[in-house]
């Protein structure tokens, strides 16, 4: 028997287009997710970060860190195909292959706020709180380097900090200064892991024993 979008998502909704209305791509139709992405990413923020000030003594910099590590699009990307939610997904024929991971954070975010418009904020939180693996915080290993490069930097020099980030033929290369002076340089597939290669480069040039 096949599952449901609800069972899935282990929410009954009492406006079933809302819900619909979640999973629809602007290719579709003008009655998309967009929208309630801008809501679900308020509520997020909020919820995850709710979660680990009440559960966590640590200072408001390893906070920061945690809350970035769970909104992250990746992090998203992870609990959208947790959930299997790619054959949910209602799309124009202009979107052929596999879905970008843009899109599957986004969804994650409308599912939210959907959730949050046809239930309450405590409903929010349970769906938040049932697949972001919120209690297991203190596992996570940080890997948002330029949010660390970022802290490291202006905590030990007084210096403007830029990235120089382009496409190439293989990908994206990115360049980090501090002033004029070039530092570090790394690649990646995107945008996004060209300058988290950029930044972990630079803290290992920088910052030897905190990388």
């Amino acid at each position: 028997m096949q599952t449901t979008l609800e069972e899935k998502l282990q929410v009954n909704f009492k406006d079933k287009n809302l819900l619909k209305r979640a999973v629809t791509h602007a290719s579709k139709s003008p009655n998309n997710y967009e929208r309630l992405e801008f809501l679900g990413d308020s509520i997020l923020d909020f919820l995850v970060g709710d979660y680990l000030f009440k559960n966590s003594d640590k200072d408001e910099g390893f906070l920061t860190v945690m809350r970035s590590h769970y909104v992250a699009e990746s992090y998203l990307c992870q609990v959208f195909d947790k959930l299997n939610l790619s054959n949910e997904i209602i799309k124009g024929k202009s979107m052929n292959g596999n879905l970008p991971k843009a899109v599957k954070a986004d969804v994650i975010e409308a599912i939210i706020a959907a959730i949050y418009l046809d239930s309450s904020l405590d409903e929010a939180k349970r769906f938040i709180e049932r697949n972001f693996e919120l209690d297991k915080f203190n596992l996570v290993k940080d890997t948002n380097y330029k949010s660390k490069l970022q802290e490291l930097v202006q905590a030990g020099f007084k210096c403007a900090m830029k990235y120089d980030t382009f496409k190439t033929e293989t990908g994206f290369k990115s360049n980090f200064y501090m002033d004029e002076d070039l530092v570090a340089t790394g690649e990646g597939l995107d945008k996004t892991s060209a300058e988290q290669d950029c930044a972990k480069k630079a803290i290992a040039i920088l910052f030897k024993d905190e990388i």
